[in-house]
C-alpha cells in the first residue's frame, strides 16, 4: 500500500461518503453494444487536493495524441499484468506529472467504466497535498489545471449533451468550469463520483 501518513479529515469524509449508495445508478459506458466488448482493463486517478477548498487534478492532452487529443482527462492508463487498478493509477500519475505515489492517501476506487474504444477503466480517489509540485510528461500532457471539487461535483453543472455517432444519437455529459470543457469519459466519472459522494 502506498500510502505513508494518517488519513486527514478530507480522507475520512470522503471514505464515509463513497460507503453510502449512490443517489442514482452509475453511468456504466459509452454506447451500449460497444461497451460490451471492452475488455482491456485500465485505471485512472481522481487526485483530489487537501486544501481549504479541495481540487481535482486535470491534465490536458497533447493534440497529437493518436486518441482523444487535446481532451481534458484523468492520469491513467492500462493496467500492466503485474499490477491491479490502484498501483496502475499511481504509475501513470507517476509517469505523466510526476506525482508522487507516497504522497497520495488511497480513498477507493469507483465503479467500472466501459469506453467505446474497448477500456475497461477502474476510477480510483486519492488525497494528495494542496499545491502539489507537478511537472507535466511533455509527450504526452501539454499542462494541467485544478478545478473545484464543488463545482465539478454539483449536478446542476453537470449538462447531459448529445450528439451523432456511429449513425446514432449519442448521450454524453459536459462540464464546463474556466473556460475549459470536460466531457465524455472524464465528465462521465466526475457524475459518477458526484452520485457516490452526495457532496455538499
Amino acid at each position: 500500500m502506498p500510502t505513508r501518513h494518517r488519513p486527514t479529515k478530507l480522507t475520512q469524509r470522503l471514505r464515509a461518503a463513497l460507503s453510502s449508495l449512490a443517489v442514482e445508478p452509475p453511468v456504466e459506458g459509452d454506447l451500449p453494444e460497444l461497451r460490451a466488448q471492452a475488455s482491456v482493463p485500465a485505471a485512472v486517478l481522481i487526485p483530489i487536493t487537501d486544501g481549504a477548498e479541495p481540487g481535482v487534478i486535470l491534465t490536458v492532452r497533447r493534440e497529437h495524441m493518436r486518441t482523444h487529443a487535446g481532451q481534458i482527462a484523468f492520469p491513467g492508463g492500462r493496467v500492466d499484468v503485474s499490477e491491479d487498478p490502484i498501483a496502475a493509477a499511481l504509475r501513470e500519475a507517476h509517469e505523466e506529472l510526476l506525482l508522487n505515489p507516497t504522497s497520495v492517501e488511497i480513498v477507493g476506487t469507483l465503479d467500472e467504466y466501459r469506453t467505446v474504444t474497448g477500456y475497461v477503466v477502474t476510477p480510483v480517489i486519492g488525497v494528495i497535498p494542496p499545491d502539489p509540485p507537478l511537472t507535466p510528461q511533455e509527450d504526452e500532457v501539454a499542462e494541467w489545471f485544478e478545478a473545484p471539487l464543488q463545482h465539478l461535483l454539483d449536478p446542476a453543472r453537470q449538462h447531459r449533451q448529445a450528439a451523432l455517432f456511429a449513425g446514432r444519437e449519442r448521450h454524453y455529459y459536459e462540464i464546463l468550469w474556466n473556460g475549459r470543457r470536460i466531457w465524455g469519459v472524464t465528465a462521465a466519472i466526475i457524475v459518477n463520483l458526484s452520485r457516490r459522494l452526495q457532496w455538499a
